[in-house]
């Protein structure tokens, strides 16, 4: 796969301190010019689901063969595996703790390797922070032209968290609120499926423990009158529940993690 000059950056670290200046430093001194692009540093510390949401919800929109490096690692340093994921579209580098699945298995995963060729590292590598030492020099060796397999073994399995489970029977879908952006839009881990696409303009019922809700699934927020429900596929391709130009997070008090059942039975 012939791979563009980008790639993108996605972490805890925040942009108070020096983290990722570093990581663009390691970068940068293996491949000079490399399009470096941060999708965001402020994903709440040690947050894997929302990390893992903010990745997948941009990936779209990048050149095929971009290079996404993602760092919200908690267990740094400890037995968690280094990744390399090939997908049919791009690749992804980052700790095998679930923050690299919805993005990856959104693109369809080709090929899972470890990194564990020291060669393709920087010369010390920390115990508390690969993101600079282990996955910035793998992202821009892999810039240069290193074939995904010099990396390391391939791999069988990934850790795939709870938040990346979709349940879903001939009545329902049941999965798991995976973010509450900053308008109050309840997102869940559920895409867009075929079997909903007849269920425009219906009301589902929509259970968020300990509440059940009868809620109109629209296409457009103005559906519904100021300050009502709505069920909604956001530009993001997930399933949410959202409020005309209301917190519908404050409305319902629900917090990531959350479970929800949607029934779908005609």
């Amino acid at each position: 796969m012939e791979v563009n000059k980008f790639i993108t950056l996605t972490t805890d670290f925040g942009l108070v301190d020096h983290y990722v200046s570093e990581m663009k430093a390691a970068i940068l001194s293996i491949s000079p010019n490399a399009r470096i692009v941060d999708i965001t540093h402020n994903i709440s510390k040690f947050d894997i689901r929302m990390g893992a949401f903010i990745l997948s919800s941009a990936l779209n929109y990048f050149p095929k063969g971009t290079i996404h490096v993602a760092v919200v690692d908690p267990g740094v340093g400890s037995c968690r595996r280094p990744l390399l994921i090939e997908t049919k579209k791009d690749f992804f580098i980052g700790p095998d703790n679930g923050l690299l699945v919805l993005a990856a298995e959104k693109q369809g995963i080709k090929n899972v390797y470890e990194l564990t060729n020291i060669n393709l590292m920087l010369n010390k590598v920390s115990n508390t922070f690969h993101g600079r030492d282990i996955f910035a020099p793998a992202a821009a060796y892999l810039l240069n032209g290193v074939t995904p397999k010099a990396f390391g073994p391939k791999i069988d399995k990934i850790k795939k968290p709870i938040f990346a489970n979709v349940i879903k029977t001939n009545k329902t879908l049941i999965g798991q609120v995976i973010h509450v952006d900053d308008f109050g839009n309840i997102i869940t881990n559920m895409n867009l499926d075929k079997s909903l696409l007849d269920l425009y303009g219906k009301m589902l019922k929509v259970k968020l423990s300990p509440s059940e809700f009868l809620i109109k699934f629209c296409k457009t927020y103005s559906e519904v009158k100021l300050g009502e429900l709505l069920v909604i596929i956001g530009s993001h391709g997930f399933l949410e529940i959202s409020a005309n130009q209301k917190n519908a997070g404050k409305m319902l008090n629900i917090q990531p993690g959350a479970e929800i059942v949607i029934e779908i039975s005609r």
